[in-house]
């Protein structure tokens, strides 16, 4: 990787908005900054979408679906253009890594697996054109001699990103939303904008039709016109639980559909059998300070038996020490800064309640000692930290783990299960039938064994308040469909019996 933050932000229309498929200027001067999170100093300014943009960009992505060709097209019609966006991800690979490491303060070596990542994506979708039943065909029971069942595109969408995505989350938000037919208004975040606007670029280079995706970004309140806008059929948002059920509220008021992915206090559960207690602190160390901690599926809160929750605590105590915290751009980084000052300080406050609360800290809890600037922070872990607790309860997006203790195997199911979340889960154990049982009982929308794993290809998402609907596989596009039933005399010519599912999408 040769590019440098300075020149992953050279863009061509940071001034601009991508509506209808144009760079157009926005409809007032308002900018907003982009901080760089190592140096604490301005890096670029973005436009700012104000209420007339939105309303723009609404009625570009509603005359695109009413009006234009894109859902109108045979799945394997759209395919090809989800293709040439995953290459045109490759093409710029380099760029979008390094965008996504200086904006968020990732390290750059996750950001260049994400952008891999968030292209694959694309691909994943294409493929699915293939293999999604977009229309069944069925044998009627009250009348008629067929019925089919047809899985249509929902229509316009709102996609509301998070700052801590990169293009992974645009991958599989709008692959999924494409596929379907759907048209689209992303709706980035300001912290992190600039993977968005190098989309729109790839978006305009592959030929999408005009208004079928606009890309800008906006403050909360602005955004939340998108959220109110009638002519928005399903809104998929990504962020924080506070947030969502705000997003959830309002589309309640007009029965707008919405699809919520949100946050997480994922557990890991350590059982009695499993004996390589290094292997996993060296795991679960790694795998919390990644992407600074800023991830909602990451794995934060560790319970264990009494019987090795010393020794345990010990072990991932000299692992979080090793983690080298400093500039994303350093191959030897392996965790960077947060993305804001606004999000350090949101740590360094759950840290604080923490040690207010009775817990103890055996390693991090303020900066870096060679770190004098930059929004950085050290790893850090609670030991002696109760369930009910503040910061076993609420999620802190940082690297802070706490170790929980337990009785037993099913006390730990019953701590794992006593919280507002359920979006991850791991169960480390030797015996598989145990690990099934427990998957079973746990409720969260993934669990792994003996490490953090999931399957895209299936579906992400989570019980309880960590959303509502998944990404990912068949039931990431049936949350961009609508479904109608259709009772015939006859089948019709278009989709007759001679005709190939793969060109026709039908499942008989």
């Amino acid at each position: 990787m040769s590019m440098t933050a300075h020149q992953a932000f050279d863009l061509r229309h940071r001034d601009r908005l991508f509506i209808d498929g144009e760079w157009v200027m926005p409809s007032t001067s308002s900018v907003f900054d982009i901080i760089n999170p190592v140096t604490e100093e301005l890096t670029t300014q973005f436009a700012e979408a104000q209420a007339t943009d939105i309303d723009r960009a609404v009625t570009a992505a509603r005359d695109a679906f009413d009006s234009g060709p894109w859902p109108r097209m045979k799945a394997a019609e759209r395919a090809t253009y989800l293709r040439a966006i995953a290459e045109g991800i490759r093409k710029r690979a380099d760029q979008f890594a390094a965008l996504f490491a200086a904006e968020s303060g990732i390290a750059l070596s996750e950001a260049i697996y994400a952008t891999d990542w968030g292209a694959a994506r694309f691909d994943y979708f294409a493929d699915e054109a293939e293999k999604y039943p977009f229309i069944e065909r069925h044998t009627p029971r009250d009348g008629g001699n067929i019925s089919l069942l047809v899985r249509e595109p929902i229509g316009v969408v709102g996609a509301i990103l998070s700052w801590n995505s990169g293009v992974t989350l645009i991958g599989a938000k709008l692959g999924a939303a494409l596929l379907a037919g759907c048209t689209v208004v992303l709706k980035s975040s300001l912290e992190a904008v600039a993977e968005a606007y190098l989309f729109a670029e790839v978006v305009e280079e592959v030929g999408l039709p005009a208004g079928v995706v606009n890309v800008l970004a906006a403050d909360r309140e602005v955004s939340e016109l998108l959220v109110r806008d009638p002519r928005v059929d399903k809104i998929s948002f990504t962020g924080s639980t506070q947030v969502g059920r705000k997003v959830a509220a309002i589309m309640s008021e007009r029965i707008g559909r919405y699809g919520l992915e949100l946050g997480g206090k994922s557990a890991a559960l350590i059982f009695d059998d499993y004996e390589d207690l290094p292997g996993v602190a060296m795991m679960l160390a790694k795998s919390g300070c990644r992407m600074t901690g800023q991830s909602c599926a990451s794995l934060t809160r560790i319970i264990i038996t009494a019987r090795r929750y010393n020794e345990f605590v010990d072990l991932l105590t000299g692992e979080m020490e090793k983690i080298k915290v400093g500039d994303p751009f350093d191959p030897e980084t392996e965790m960077g800064p947060f993305v804001s000052a606004r999000q350090r300080g949101i740590v360094e406050r759950y840290i604080e309640i923490g040690k207010q609360e009775g817990a103890r800290i055996t390693t991090g809890g303020g900066r870096p000692k060679h770190l004098d600037r930059g929004f950085f922070i050290e790893p850090t872990l609670f030991a002696d930290v109760d369930n009910s607790s503040t910061i076993a309860q609420e999620e802190i997006f940082g690297p802070v783990l706490c170790v929980i203790k337990a009785d037993d195997e099913n006390h730990a199911i019953e701590l794992a299960n006593d919280s507002i979340y359920g979006l991850n889960a791991t169960v480390f154990s030797n015996d598989i039938d145990r690990v099934y049982e427990a998957s079973r009982r746990l409720r969260s929308g993934t669990v792994g064994h003996n490490g953090p794993r999931s399957d895209f290809c299936l579906g992400f998402g989570g019980f309880k308040q960590s959303g509502v609907g998944r990404e990912g596989g068949h039931e990431g596009i049936n949350a961009f469909v609508e479904v109608k039933v259709i009772v015939l005399d006859d089948e019709p010519t278009t989709i007759a019996k001679n005709a190939t599912n793969e060109e026709e999408g039908i499942n008989s």
